[in-house]
């Protein structure tokens, strides 16, 4: 299994970027796909997620600029980032949780290579 994530970059404060994750590979089925950062010198922190039934979840610090997004068929999540701040500067990283190889297999974590957003003043 494969996250490929794209879409981070520099952008100005009050600002707008969209993320965008992919996943590929032996994938039988999606628990939850989501986002989650890392500033410098800080621990990973949950952004947002959302469950392929569509039940969304989002941390206090983005909710109301934030909008994440799940495509089942495409297996892809984006995020929607408005209102950008200073401290939204993260590596962003792409999450799922998801059943490789049929009913039998576990559920496990797989991470995306992380996409650096820096927000500037």
């Amino acid at each position: 299994v494969q996250l490929q994530a794209c879409g981070g970059g520099l952008v100005q404060a009050g600002g707008s970027l969209r993320l965008s994750c992919a996943a590929s590979g032996s994938i039988f089925s999606i628990n939850t796909m989501g986002w989650y950062r890392q500033a410098p010198g800080k621990e990973r922190e949950l952004v947002a997620t959302i469950t392929s039934g569509g039940n969304t979840n989002y941390a206090d610090s983005v909710q109301g600029r934030c909008t994440i997004s799940f495509d089942s068929a495409k297996k892809t999540v984006d995020l929607q980032m408005n209102s950008l701040k200073r401290e939204d500067t993260a590596v962003y990283y792409c999450n799922a949780h998801l059943r490789p190889n049929g009913w039998g297999s576990q559920l496990r974590h797989y991470w995306g290579q992380g996409t650096l957003v820096t927000v500037s003043s």
